[in-house]
């Protein structure tokens, strides 16, 4: 990744200027890894179309893995120009702009309207005017997702610009700081979805509705 060159290549910022930033929900999400209690159901079990959101998953998990591990690294040396450091920061950021945002628009395209829909029919919504249900928060999520990933991004940018040691390292704890922020959120957000909203679902989706789903899911794969 060439830092010098950041704000001239940067392909979060094309990814920000595509979302447009809203309230958060006023709902009252789950504690985190601690959903309500629900009715199971086996990956097996799941609609393929959701299996390919789960997969998706997974292969982000491992690249979150793989960035903690580098800004653990970072944080113990202080230093973040070596040739591996660079190339995960570069792979992950690459892999957000290439596969996060793409997933998450998959979603908002195809999965949560339907979800929307099934959650104000079976009473599941806040008793507001606006019906908001779970669509709502995981929506805020993928624009939170979208700013975090900007701010971090800019942030390891700008440390070799800077003129002195102390100012460097202010803005890498900042950096850090937002990096490990990302990884939470983005870990929370997917458990969310593999444990409670798939499964709901699963059981409130029509088969008819799930083909119709996956005949335009490959419209938004990675090129």
């Amino acid at each position: 990744m060439d830092f010098e060159n950041l704000d001239k290549s940067d392909p979060i910022k094309r990814s920000a200027e595509k979302e447009s930033s809203g309230e958060l929900s006023p709902m009252d999400p789950p504690d985190a890894f601690s959903p309500p209690s629900l009715d199971e159901i086996s990956y097996d079990e799941m609609n393929n179309v959701l299996k390919k959101f789960m997969d998706e998953h997974k292969i982000c998990i491992k690249k979150l893995d793989a960035l903690e591990d580098v800004l653990n690294k970072i944080k113990q040396e202080r230093f973040s120009g070596q040739e591996k450091v660079r190339s995960v920061l570069a792979d992950f950021f690459q892999f957000f702009d290439n596969n996060i945002t793409r997933h998450n628009i998959k979603e908002e395209k195809l999965l949560l309207p339907l979800l929307r829909q099934r959650y104000v029919e079976t009473g599941e919504h806040s008793k507001s005017q606006e019906q908001t249900t779970a669509v709502d928060m995981l929506e805020d999520d993928h624009i939170k997702f979208i700013q975090i990933a900007a701010i971090t991004f800019t942030l390891f940018g700008l440390i070799p610009r800077l003129p002195d040691h102390s100012s460097r390292n202010v803005v890498l704890d900042l950096a850090l700081e937002q990096g490990k922020t990302l990884i939470e959120q983005l870990r929370l957000h997917i458990f969310r979805e593999d444990k409670v909203v798939f499964p709901f679902a699963q059981k409130n989706l029509t088969k008819d509705e799930f083909a119709e789903i996956e005949t335009n899911m490959d419209r938004f794969s990675p090129a």
